[in-house]
């Protein structure tokens, strides 16, 4: 019921960084033993970043830990660089998740907490990607999983051995968390509480000015802004696509193999008779020959079947192949014996003594190799096909392992060459065009994105019908675009920004006029603008709530968070205006003690003060064991990271 009060204020940058300790290795958290990727000679303040404790967090680590971070939010956002990462907050995020790991670890060792060998162990046999196919754990299973993520089994342990020692620590102190029931009906009051009042939208491009700016204004401009002209990474992908036609002249039978497929497969071509039939099994001989005379006589045999204690089974299609199989030679001779409609003599077989009423009888005649040609033929022709398709692509790779180029293939085997466009990690052509990805690439672009330059692959697109073999012929990182290739598009920020600006104080006047009593569409007629007309808004919570898990817009939040008879402002996102929120009234709305939105309310504002109890748990843990962070040292990471080193490095 009160899940949509956290839309409000749902995370500026949306990365979903959590700490997470109980999902155990959901962060991958990196070692410095093995996360030594990155150097940092010469950084004031030595290698370290932060001091937990007798901890030491170095550049390395966290320079490792900030790649795995931005890989993780890379399965939501395929084209995210990491300048923008780091722009967006996600480098902090992840520092204060090592802190808060490295904190807890030293909090709980110091009060001799401990996570043994054997606990770890039952963790890791828990965790679902480490199971095989019959459901228990498989090493096998645990090893590729820990080489997908980059991982290693120490670092699993010691990251699963954190969360256990969290777990001990943190459990208890958020153990029964409970918010207070007339807390929780003043909670649930509010989802009835009806706001009124207007909304009114001030865009940026009508306070726009009309002309262009300096050089120097724009560079200026250009050089505050830059990661607003962060390029994703493009790659240009070289491929070859090869399907049937590519193996048609091999693939045609010959004579001699459809002769020899008929002479193998004879029992398939030959005569054949199926039998359906309802079916008793009875201990002896005499039950069975008693029940057969009972139905001879005219009645139903499972009725006779049931008054004896005995259920019949019906079974379709039958041959006598496979009913010798599931009983006896005696029990598939007798039943083949026996005429449609009647039951067939009792028969013996392991299980007891068998009698069958046949229901139905089909048979089939014996086919010439003339009359089965085109059947052979065509399975033939498939099976061949497969084959010779995953030959071919056996061929191409071979080539490849063996240093051919990709154009060298292709010339080889007579494949046709071609090259994309700029593509973007999300499988878009880069520059905004609509035009799909061809079909036979679609299926590469991810491992694309993760490979070097000239070092093709082969892969399968669908199941034994097409295969590409493919390379990255060329690799854009990601990085602002130069002033002069985008001119025109810093032009128009740089207007909207000069607009916005403008805008802000236009809503400032429009408060201003709503104190002195005036309407807020008096208010606006006053700007002498071709405005929006205003937002009428009469909503409760419950209306917000409707909206399930959707963001709830920003200016219905402000007036969902306002005063009775204010007014306040509101930037839009990307500089495109402002908006102005006016709140006239607020009605509250009435609520029995027993309403079952109480007991909900409770319910969810329990697990926020458990949440609430866990953070603060934490922040003690961070000031007994003592944090100190080296800003160079972060700053050095943020540079390496993003591409600007500072001088001397």
């Amino acid at each position: 019921m009160l899940t949509f009060f956290r839309n409000f204020f749902k995370s500026k940058i949306g990365l979903g960084l959590t700490l997470g300790f109980l999902a155990l290795i959901a962060f991958a958290f990196a070692s410095s033993d093995v996360a030594n990727t990155g150097t940092f000679g010469g950084v004031a303040g030595g290698e370290r970043v932060a001091v937990v404790g007798d901890v030491k967090i170095g550049t390395a680590e966290f320079s490792q830990t900030a790649s795995t971070a931005l890989d993780r939010v890379r399965q939501q956002d395929p084209t995210i660089s990491m300048q923008a990462f780091v722009e967006q907050g996600g480098l902090e995020e992840v520092l204060d998740q090592l802190i808060d790991r490295y904190a807890i670890d030293s909090f709980g060792r110091e009060l001799g907490l401990r996570a043994g060998d054997n606990l770890v162990n039952s963790e890791i046999q828990q965790i679902g990607a480490f199971r095989g196919p019959d459901g228990n754990f498989s090493q096998d299973a645990y090893n590729q999983a820990l080489a997908q993520q980059g991982l290693s089994d120490s670092m699993v342990r010691d990251d699963i051995r954190t969360g256990l020692i969290a777990r001990q620590l943190l459990t208890p102190a958020t153990f029964g968390a409970a918010m207070p029931a007339s807390i929780a009906r003043r909670y649930a009051q509010l989802f009835k509480e009806r706001r009124t009042g207007g909304i009114a939208v001030l865009p940026a491009a009508l306070y726009a000015p009309t002309g262009d700016p300096s050089d120097a204004v724009l560079a200026e401009f250009y050089r505050d802004n830059r990661s607003r002209f962060i390029r994703p990474e493009r790659r240009v992908i070289r491929y070859a696509s090869f399907d049937s036609a590519a193996v048609a002249d091999s693939i045609e039978p010959t004579d001699a193999e459809i002769r020899q497929r008929y002479q193998q497969d004879a029992a398939e071509y030959a005569a054949s008779e199926t039998r359906s039939f309802s079916q008793l099994i009875v201990p002896t001989e005499a039950a069975a020959r008693s029940i057969r005379q009972r139905v001879n006589a005219g009645a139903s045999l499972d009725s006779v079947a049931r008054e004896a204690g005995f259920s019949v089974v019906d079974v379709e299609d039958a041959t006598r192949a496979s009913i010798r199989g599931d009983s006896s030679e005696a029990v598939a001779a007798a039943y083949f014996a026996t005429p449609r409609g009647t039951v067939s003599q009792p028969a013996q077989s392991p299980l007891g003594w068998h009698i069958a009423q046949v229901t139905d009888v089909e048979t089939s005649a014996a086919r010439s190799l003339a009359q089965a040609r085109a059947d052979i033929a065509e399975t033939i022709r498939e099976e061949k096909r497969l084959r010779a398709l995953a030959d071919l692509a056996a061929q191409i790779e071979e080539e490849i392992d063996g240093g051919a180029t990709l154009a060298e293939v292709a010339r080889q085997f007579g494949l046709e060459l071609q090259t994309t466009r700029p593509l973007t990690a999300d499988g878009r052509f880069y520059g905004g065009s609509n035009e799909p990805v061809p079909p036979a690439l679609a299926p590469t672009i991810a491992t694309a994105f993760q490979m070097e330059e000239s070092e093709p692959q082969v892969g399968e697109v669908e199941r034994g019908e097409t295969y590409v073999a493919f390379e990255v012929s060329d690799i854009t990182p990601s990085a602002a675009a130069p002033l002069a290739e985008i001119r025109e598009d810093v032009v128009a920020a740089w207007k909207l920004a000069q607009g916005s600006q403008a805008a802000r104080e236009a809503a400032a006047r429009v408060i201003g006029r709503l104190r002195d009593d005036g309407t807020l569409a008096a208010a606006l007629r006053a700007e002498e603008k071709n405005l929006p007309p205003v937002q009428n808004v009469s909503m409760t919570r419950e209306d917000l709530a409707s909206q399930g898990e959707r963001r709830v817009p920003p200016p219905l939040a402000l007036m969902f968070s306002m005063a009775q008879g204010t007014a306040k402002r509101l930037e839009i996102a990307g500089n495109q205006g402002w908006y102005v929120v006016d709140l006239n009234s607020i009605e509250l709305g009435e609520i029995a003690a027993d309403d079952p939105l109480v007991v909900q309310a409770r319910q969810q504002l329990g697990a926020q003060v458990a949440d609430e109890y866990q953070r603060q748990m934490v922040a003690a843990m961070r000031e007994e064991v003592g944090v100190e962070r080296n800003p160079d040292a972060i700053e050095a990471v943020r540079s390496q990271l993003t591409g600007n080193l500072p001088a001397g490095l």
